[in-house]
């Protein structure tokens, strides 16, 4: 009678656990999702053309995003009962060259199979019938570069109508470093730069900056002056993983990557 006592309370014991256990763990709903961005680490099935990754976006409550290396894709999207169903997925229409050229078609196909998922902490599972996609939020894989310490390279310039680069651009590659103590300094494409700046969370306020005196050919004369004309007074940093703009209020910018 005492050892059925004892075994009972056992599995009473472990039930109690169990549901402890239960409670402690939710199963994850697509609202666990919301304003994450996941990008591909694995993927078991037919690879990704040109390698990928696939970048994932969970924009809203009913809004996704995503690209394979090429075009990107926006569409609606029911996350209910495990499975991703997306709306007729709308892409930009950029030119595929190489081997990225089946991406948008692998991207697209993945999708439209209403892939299954699962979310296990940071890492997001896509899973059909062929294939399976293990992702990690971006913030892990890719984490934000900080403003100071990084030397960020200028490949993109902004202005409030247009981004654009230039062959001047890509070969003059001007450079910007912040040091922790406030320095700076750099290159403008042609000449170095020197000076000084003040980091107050995305805001960095720039001092004169001092340049050597170098000749510049026409076109990267024209590229020095729109770095020097952002990098002036105060400006708004932002850094997304190896992405950073530089922007003035009336929209003059530079687009930079961390090299």
């Amino acid at each position: 009678m005492r050892l059925r006592r004892v075994a009972g309370l056992a599995l009473l014991a472990a039930a109690f656990l169990t549901a402890c256990s239960a409670e402690s763990t939710p199963t994850p709903s697509g609202a666990d999702l919301q304003g994450r961005t996941f990008v591909s680490t694995e993927v078991e099935g037919a690879p990704i053309p040109g390698g990928g990754p696939l970048t994932v976006e969970f924009v809203g409550q009913d809004r996704i995003s995503m690209t394979a290396g090429c075009n990107r894709g926006n569409s609606t999207v029911d996350l209910s009962d495990g499975t991703v169903v997306t709306g007729p997925i709308a892409t930009t229409m950029m030119a595929c060259v190489g081997d990225t050229a089946g991406a948008d078609e692998w991207m697209t196909s993945l999708f439209e199979a209403d892939p299954a998922w699962t979310l296990d902490g940071d890492t997001l599972r896509l899973t059909t019938s062929d294939t399976s996609v293990t992702l990690v939020d971006k913030k892990i894989a890719n984490p934000d570069r900080p403003i100071t310490g990084t030397t960020w390279v200028v490949d993109q310039l902004i202005s409030p109508t247009a981004v654009t680069t230039s062959v001047a651009l890509e070969t003059a590659a001007p450079t910007l470093l912040i040091g922790d103590d406030g320095s700076v300094s750099g290159s403008t494409g042609c000449n170095r730069m020197t000076g000084t700046a003040q980091v107050a969370g995305d805001k960095v306020t720039f001092g004169p900056l001092a340049t050597t005196m170098m000749a510049c050919e026409p076109d990267v004369a024209e590229v020095e002056r729109a770095v020097l004309g952002v990098l002036n007074g105060e400006t708004t940093f932002t850094v997304d993983a190896d992405r950073a703009r530089v922007m003035q209020a009336d929209g003059d910018g530079l687009g930079l990557r961390a090299r």
